[in-house]
């Protein structure tokens, strides 16, 4: 079980159990000795859980502090969260909490599976936290902090002026001027340089403080939560990226040409130039696509930021899901920093659930645009897994997602719902007869699922790989980096970058939410399958038109998927309710009819990738 941080694509703080742990089983017992071993692990877990969870929440208190008030020289806070996540790890990790969980895994046939994973739970989270090396411990924590502070509280320019990330974001989405584009995306980088020298300790750290426990490297820990190896996890990645690759393959070189015209470049390049792309990391082109008869932006403008998010909960309670709490509203930062304030916030989207129980808040710099819009829901998706899971079925200790990456699922099937033409119209975002031309809906969805492949089960894993199990040299970081984004994305940078600049730093996963960007990936698979389900065998729909809303049997399907947290297995979740294992054959089959359109588009084209 462990800690980590969600982010949006998604930041929550989540724990789930490990299936992976070495035990060992007994002899037989008489039914009255196994009762004994029961009643023991439960007074053990009951104990072990009430400290937990007052930990826990004095330590996301103090992070949620950390990302929302971030004041330049001011170490209050960072010190406040230091103690708070030492004195989490200290309890976490000690001796004698590890030493009566193996004690009692030992015996694991006497015990009930849900104390089993429980147990499991316990000695995963303690391998993050070993205190038979306190010191290096300690260590990792503050340095996390200190990297967390560095990455937020950087102030970016542009041609001298201050900018905030939202700022860069819109340049990227909207800017044909390419100078001023590549000024934009340049700027994006410059925060790297400085998080090398926090990077490479907490490589070290993070490395030492697994292996302590018998895991190789921080990676194969990561992965191990699935209940699989590193190499296990790397041949899967390679599994969807090939599954994917001849779709990416179209994708790419219709950019390629479209950008070049769109920017008046002559000789069509054969990589396309990072800064071409309408995001800092070339992970979602969608912006590339305006669909008539769907402009969103204009229709949201009016409407304001906090329309979005209230539209977020009542697509929720359409599906039978209650209200969210008061608490929600008046704890949570929604929204962008006034003009004049002098403190800075992280402006990624996260989810947070504070204290494994009523108290849930959300971490966003919502404006009343398109891609926040989806982002809303997708956040919100979150918010409503943590209320679901959060029942007495549940105990504390598996209150997280089926796996890492159902979290991330269940956020981003209804922000593909929410973006779908029948529910637009349902809201009046759209003219309910509205002609839009489907293939091109069809291709800016593409543009944003498709294209983040190669970069999270490419670019991102394997960099992060190769960095934690591989001890990937310090003067090879940003070299790796752009061989990876070359090879998998068919993206080079607009210049050389050597190893002056620290690009993958610049990601905010690399620094927080360290070797699990895989999630990301099997999230989308999941995702489709899941989508997929819905709209064939619940709603009776095309998989690209459906209409969600007020459809309660929608929302029994995910509820039954999200109530028993953790204590489910993933894949038999998985086969369970769609009635196949993990594969990408949904979200192939989703783009299927792209691939004419693109290969008619592509006819005289040169591929390159």
């Amino acid at each position: 079980m462990k800690k980590i941080i969600f982010t949006g694509l998604t930041a929550a703080i989540l724990f789930s159990s490990c299936s992976s742990q070495k035990t060992e089983t007994a002899g037989t017992e008489s039914t009255a000795e196994a009762t004994a071993v029961q009643q023991d692990a439960q007074a053990f877990l009951n104990q072990y859980s009430q400290t937990y969870q007052d930990l826990y929440t004095q330590s996301v208190e103090a992070e949620w502090a950390s990302n929302t008030r971030i004041v330049e020289g001011d170490t209050t806070n960072a010190a406040a969260t230091r103690r708070a996540n030492e004195a989490f790890a200290a309890f976490t990790g000690s001796a004698e909490n590890l030493q009566k969980a193996q004690a009692l895994l030992d015996q694991k046939d006497q015990l009930t599976p849900l104390q089993v994973k429980q147990l499991e739970a316990v000695l995963y989270t303690g391998a993050n936290n070993p205190q038979i090396i306190p010191d290096v411990v300690k260590a990792r924590i503050k340095a996390e902090t200190e990297q967390t502070e560095k990455l937020y509280g950087f102030n970016y320019r542009i041609y001298e002026k201050d900018v905030s990330t939202n700022d860069i974001d819109n340049m990227l989405r909207n800017e044909n001027d390419v100078k001023l584009r590549q000024a934009a995306w340049e700027a994006s980088k410059e925060v790297g340089p400085g998080l090398r020298e926090g990077l490479l300790n907490l490589r070290q750290l993070r490395n030492q403080t697994v292996q302590s426990l018998g895991y190789d490297d921080y990676f194969s820990y990561q992965a191990s939560d699935y209940g699989m190896t590193r190499e296990e996890m790397m041949d899967l990645m390679q599994q969807v990226n090939e599954e994917l690759r001849p779709l990416y393959r179209e994708l790419h070189t219709y950019a390629r040409y479209e950008l070049a015209k769109k920017y008046g470049v002559k000789e069509v390049p054969e990589y396309l130039p990072a800064h071409w792309l309408p995001n800092r990391w070339g992970q979602d082109w969608s912006a590339m696509v305006n669909v008539e008869g769907l402009d969103l932006d204009a229709a949201l403008k009016p409407k304001g930021a906090e329309w979005l998010v209230q539209q977020g909960e009542r697509f929720y309670t359409s599906l039978g899901f209650p209200a969210m709490p008061e608490t929600f509203y008046t704890k949570s930062s929604l929204y962008p920093l006034p003009e004049g304030v002098n403190y800075k916030k992280n402006n990624h989207a996260s989810a947070w659930h504070m204290d494994l129980d009523k108290d849930v808040r959300s971490l966003m710099s919502v404006e009343p645009n398109s891609e926040w819009y989806e982002t809303t829901h997708h956040e919100l998706g979150h918010i409503y897994y943590y209320m679901t899971y959060t029942n007495p079925d549940v105990p504390v200790l598996l209150r997280g997602g089926a796996n890492r990456a159902y979290h991330e699922a269940i956020g981003s099937v209804m922000g593909l719902a929410a973006m779908q033409k029948p529910f637009l119209a349902e809201l009046n975002l759209i003219e309910k007869d509205a002609q839009t031309d489907e293939v091109q809906a069809l291709l800016k969805e593409a543009l944003s699922y498709v294209t983040f492949i190669p970069f999270s089960a490419g670019v991102m894993s394997e960099w992060e790989h190769d960095f934690y199990a591989k001890n990937l040299p310090a003067d090879q970081l940003n070299e790796r980096w752009w061989e990876l984004a070359k090879k998998y994305q068919g993206i080079v940078p607009p210049t050389e970058r050597g190893e002056q600049y620290l690009d993958p730093a610049t990601k905010t996963h690399i620094n927080d939410d360290a070797a699990q960007y895989y999630d990301y990936a099997l999230s989308y698979v999941i995702l489709f399958q899941l989508h997929d389900h819905i709209a064939k065998n619940i709603l009776n729909q095309d998989p690209h038109a459906t209409n969600y809303y007020g459809k309660k049997e929608v929302g029994n399907f995910l509820r039954d998927i999200m109530y028993p947290g953790a204590s489910a297995d993933w894949r038999q979740m998985l086969k369970e309710k769609t009635g196949e294992e993990f594969s990408a054959r949904a979200m192939v089959d989703y783009f299927q009819p792209l691939m004419d359109y693109l290969k008619e588009q592509n006819k005289g084209r040169k591929y390159t990738i």
